[in-house]
């Protein structure tokens, strides 16, 4: 026997469950769902009035989620494209800054040992993997340097 077919509002408590969604994210997946009638925004407020939805804890999900891979470019791309937009896309921007050599220094250590390439096509592809990923040219120069955050303020 198959079981009745889930209300959005059950759908959109179940996707919640799992992770957390931006707006436009739940707005997209329940939209394919939605029959004559339902009404798609007002679910998403009444999400959001009930503090279910916040485009807060999903953005600092997202940027906890990614930092450990990836820049500050890459992570604000993906944040801008589910709709995060205006000055919570620059508070989160200027906690990124603050750790992007160090953050981009252990991706390149984790990938590559700590072994800067001996020639000139290897040290760019080093370079080329780390600006893929989102890196700023500042970061990946100091990376390439063999900077060590750590090393700056001393073993505790």
């Amino acid at each position: 026997m198959r079981a009745p077919p889930l209300s959005l509002k059950a759908r959109a408590l179940r996707l919640l469950s799992t992770r957390e969604h931006s707006r436009l994210e739940m707005t997209r997946k329940l939209s394919r769902h939605a029959e004559e009638g339902d009404d798609v925004p007002a679910l998403l407020d009444w999400l959001e009035k009930n503090k279910w939805l916040s485009q807060e804890r999903f953005s600092e999900s997202l940027v906890h989620r990614r930092s450990a891979r990836y820049g500050n470019a890459r992570i604000l791309a993906e944040l801008q494209s589910h709709g995060i937009q205006g000055e919570a896309v620059q508070e989160l921007k200027a906690g990124l800054v603050e750790d992007e050599v160090a953050r981009c220094c252990e991706v390149w250590r984790r990938k590559y040992g700590g072994k800067i390439a001996e020639d000139a096509e290897g040290r760019s592809k080093q370079m080329r993997f780390l600006i893929q990923r989102g890196f700023s040219q500042k970061a990946v120069r100091a990376a390439m340097k063999g900077y060590d955050p750590e090393e700056e303020f001393g073993s505790f």
